[in-house]
């Protein structure tokens, strides 16, 4: 399948199950009259493989060696741009950030890394399933830096180009969709 055809795939797959109309609050605090819930997208096996094959080679371009972000909306996607990568020959390991340390157990912030190994000196790239204003994803960056990592990208499936590309932009950060809100906004069928 070209890149084309498997992106206009994925137009197909996001539309009919995570597009919605009707009011909503976002987590930016804004509301707005539609919405994307990304997660039926995520977890459709072709939308699974679409989105991971997609990120995949941005983000090895950017030479990172971990990807990763703040529960929940990136953990599909860290599973699948993993499981995708080794299957290009292109490694690349996964994390999560949660929002808040677990209370109990080792109560780490970033999980999914083994026993004794750190995200410091890494470089990094940020997933995203929605982008508004770059809020959640700036916490993600916030505890990762603190860690030691180098974030080389922050990438989302879809930006609802409400300010999250200036939003890095100004924190020095490259930031990339792989659509705009408006594509789906348009569309009519």
């Amino acid at each position: 399948m070209t890149t084309a055809a498997a992106r206009a795939q994925l137009a197909d797959i996001i539309y009919r199950r995570s597009f919605g109309r009707g009011e909503v609050k976002l987590a930016s605090g804004q509301v707005s009259d539609y919405y994307f819930d990304m997660k039926p997208s995520m977890l459709d096996p072709a939308g699974s493989a679409i989105i991971a094959t997609m990120m995949l080679d941005r983000i090895v371009a950017t030479g990172a060696e971990f990807v990763g972000g703040l529960e929940l909306g990136a953990v599909p996607i860290t599973g699948s741009v993993c499981a995708v990568s080794v299957a290009a020959g292109k490694p690349v390991r996964g994390f999560i950030v949660r929002k808040q340390a677990k209370g109990h157990g080792a109560q780490k912030k970033i999980e999914g890394l083994a026993r004794g190994e750190s995200l410091a000196g890494k470089k990094i790239a940020i997933l995203e399933d929605v982008t508004t204003t770059g809020g959640s994803a700036a916490q993600a960056i916030e505890v990762c830096k603190a860690a030691g990592a180098e974030v080389t990208l922050v990438i989302s499936i879809v930006d609802r180009d409400e300010g999250a590309k200036e939003f890095f932009a100004g924190l020095g950060l490259r930031f990339e969709s792989l659509f705009k809100a408006m594509e789906f906004r348009s569309r009519k069928d």
